[in-house]
C-alpha cells in the first residue's frame, strides 16, 4: 500500500525539494502550509491549509490519516516561539492523538548541544537554536514518537552531490538538495528510528551513509 506522508511547512526551500523527491518515489503527499497555493504542483501532492498558530484541536483535524510526518517548517527567526518551538510540539501532540508514530524533524547542527553554540559562525543562530533545543528535547524525551532528528549544517543553494557525511565526520555545509534527498531516504531505513543524525555534504552516497547510522 502506498505510504502517506504529511509535510509541515511545505513552501520552504528544503520542503519544495523534499516534495519533489518524495513525488518521484510515488508517495502520497499531504502538504501543509500557511499559503497552500504556493505548494509545488504535482499529481502526488494535496496542498492543505495549515497554520501553526492554530490550537491543537484544529491541527489534529488536519494532520491525520498518514504514516509519516515531516516537520520542515521554519520561521527564519521571525516567529521562533510559535513556529519553530511550540508549533513543532503541537504537531507532535496531533501526531500522537491520531496514532501517527513516525516523526522526522529537520533541525540545526547543534540543537541539543548548547555548549557548541558559541562556536565561530553560530552567533546569529542563538535564538533559533534555543527554539529547536526545546522542540527537539520534547520530541526525544516526552513525545513517545518514533523520531528521527536530522541536524543539518549551514544550507547552501547549489547543485547536490547526492553524497554526505554524518555524525562525527560531518562538516559545516549542506546543499539544500542533499538535505532533501537525505530526509526522503530516512523513511526507507528502520535503523534511523530513535536517532539524532548530524549531516553535511561529504563523500558517502546517501543510502550507504544512512545504513551505517
Amino acid at each position: 500500500m502506498e505510504m502517506k506522508i504529511f509535510i509541515v511547512g511545505s513552501t520552504g526551500r528544503v520542503a519544495t525539494k523534499l516534495i519533489k523527491q518524495l513525488a518521484l518515489e510515488d508517495y502520497e503527499i499531504f502538504a501543509g502550509a500557511r499559503s497552500p497555493e504556493k505548494v509545488l504542483k504535482d499529481p502526488h501532492v494535496t496542498p492543505l491549509k495549515l497554520d501553526l498558530h492554530d490550537d491543537l484541536e484544529t491541527l489534529s483535524k488536519i494532520v491525520k490519516g498518514v504514516d509519516v510526518i515531516y516537520f520542515v517548517a521554519g520561521s527564519r527567526g521571525r516567529d521562533l516561539l510559535q513556529t519553530d518551538a511550540f508549533g513543532a510540539v503541537k504537531v507532535m501532540l496531533a501526531a500522537k492523538s491520531n496514532h501517527i508514530n513516525r516523526f522526522i524533524m529537520l533541525s540545526s547542527a547543534f540543537s541539543l548541544e548548547p555548549e557548541q553554540w558559541k562556536n565561530k559562525g553560530m552567533e546569529n543562530l542563538l535564538d533559533y537554536n534555543i527554539a529547536k533545543f526545546f522542540a527537539d528535547n520534547y520530541l526525544v524525551n516526552q513525545s513517545n514518537l518514533d523520531y528521527t532528528i536530522l541536524q543539518a549544517a549551514a544550507l547552501i543553494d547549489e547543485e547536490g552531490s547526492h553524497k554526505i557525511s554524518i555524525n562525527e565526520n560531518s562538516g559545516v555545509k549542506n546543499t539544500i538538495q542533499n538535505v532533501a534527498e537525505t530526509l526522503a531516504a530516512i523513511i526507507k531505513f528502520e535503523n534511523t528510528n530513535q536517532k539524532i543524525i548530524k549531516m553535511s555534504d561529504g563523500e558517502t552516497p546517501i543510502d550507504k551513509a544512512l545504513k551505517q547510522v
